[in-house]
């Protein structure tokens, strides 16, 4: 059974509305932008590593201490490297980004992808 012209419209500005909605949601939920701290990833991979042999070593010579010890390590190198500061550089908010604001910035892909899809739907007279 097809829809009527006014179901048909509202499942049309439904639509564009889910689209709309989607991008803004993407836009707020990304909070990890720029490039990654490959340095911090590297060190909280190396303390992870650190701290399984620690855990190892603290089961082998049967001193709890030493596991305790070697899975706060673990703990402490995964949470660097998942970190936003570990897993991706912020801009800072200080006086020399005022000079950036200026400068035109770059789109990002889901920015770039609306944009087409909104220009799409004033073609098509929508």
């Amino acid at each position: 059974m097809p829809l009527s012209e006014h179901e048909q419209r509202l499942l049309d500005e439904m639509e564009r509305n889910l689209y709309q909605n989607d991008a803004d949601f993407v836009a707020t939920v990304s909070g990890r932008r720029g490039k990654p701290n490959y340095r911090l990833v590297v060190i909280g991979a190396l303390l992870a590593v650190a701290g399984v042999g620690a855990l190892v070593a603290g089961v082998i010579v049967r001193q709890p201490i030493v596991g305790v010890i070697g899975f706060g390590l673990m703990l402490g190198g995964v949470l660097l490297v998942i970190s936003p500061g570990g897993g991706a550089e912020t801009t800072p908010a200080g006086p020399s980004s005022a000079g950036r604001a200026a400068q035109p910035r770059r789109s990002s892909w889901m920015t770039t992808m609306t944009e087409r899809w909104e220009r799409r739907q004033d073609d098509r007279g929508e």
